[in-house]
């Protein structure tokens, strides 16, 4: 049985724009395809009339740092993030996340925007856009507009982007600036499942003394639907000392309020709680000291 019957090159997002709204609804965007074509052969999506090849489109395989804002195209591979220096210095968690994925074949094709188109709470390099505040890019034949990243997730695998008319173009986001910094931690399975148990990326700002904090975002998940935000943990985290009595209070206050459910998948309600302390603490406590010295060197990143 033939999964689909033409494959196309677009070269430009008109193109491809242009292509989807040929097949109207029965073609797919691919780039790395390590999500789409698994879910295709596997049953797990109809088959497609077309794929539309975007990888040869010279923007969506940009990375362009502008000042202190990085502009990062949609088709920009998990091996390319884990290699640029601007993000592995000012947007670390991206890098360390994007650095677990898979093996090295996985993130030598895998894409940045597939990672987030494919809305599953659990995606890593999902987790880093949100703690650091991304902006994506959709575009349609009707013109582009800017949503914000967390905006994108309806709920597990349900995304506001449509496949059939709209592509994710590019995201944007701030670089860490002087007393800022980020870092990303994870448990999961064993390699041979590769599933993520929880992952944690941390955004922290201090304020110009370094000795408290003056600003914080953390991302979880899966703790629900969609990636989570600790808002009220990162409000008390502001004008405390930043010590590791505010992150184990922290730790303890995002325990008490967030409510990972049991999955046989990967790990029961009581021991993801117990997970949710242990990496936020550590996230914590190393983009604290990233913060305070200034000396970046990402962490776990694969061979």
């Amino acid at each position: 049985m033939k999964l689909w019957n033409h494959y196309h090159i677009a070269h430009t997002v008109g193109e491809a724009l242009r292509w989807l709204a040929e097949y109207d609804g029965r073609a797919r965007i691919v780039a790395g395809g390590t999500d789409l074509l698994l879910d295709i052969q596997q049953g797990n999506h109809p088959p497609v009339e077309a794929l539309i090849d975007i990888t040869q489109i010279p923007e969506l395989v940009s990375v362009e740092a502008d000042g202190d804002l990085m502009i990062l195209g949609a088709g920009v591979t998990h091996t390319a993030i884990v290699e640029h220096s601007a993000i592995r210095a000012r947007a670390t968690c991206l890098a360390e996340s994007c650095g677990v994925v898979g093996g090295p074949q996985v993130r030598n094709v895998a894409t940045i925007g597939g990672n987030v188109a494919h809305a599953l709470p659990a995606a890593d390099g999902t987790l880093s856009l949100v703690a650091l505040d991304a902006e994506a890019e959709i575009a349609s034949l009707d013109g582009r507009t800017w949503h914000h990243i967390r905006d994108l997730f309806l709920g597990p695998g349900q995304s506001l982007i449509d496949p059939s008319k709209q592509l994710l173009t590019r995201f944007r986001f701030n670089l860490a600036g002087r007393h800022e910094a980020t870092a990303f931690k994870r448990i999961m399975r064993p390699q041979g499942v590769a599933l993520p148990i929880l992952g944690c990326a941390v955004w922290v700002r201090l304020d110009d003394s370094g000795e408290r904090f003056a600003a914080a975002r953390l991302a979880l998940g899966p703790v629900g639907p969609t990636p989570a935000r600790a808002a009220e943990v990162e409000a008390a985290l502001v004008g405390q000392a930043a010590n590791t009595e505010t992150i184990t209070n922290a730790a303890k206050m995002a325990q008490d309020q967030l409510h990972p459910r049991t999955s046989k998948y990967r790990a029961t309600a009581e021991y993801r709680v117990e997970m949710i302390g242990t990496l936020l603490r550590r996230a914590l406590t190393l983009a604290l000291s990233r913060a305070r010295t200034g000396e970046v060197v990402p962490e776990g990143i694969g061979a």
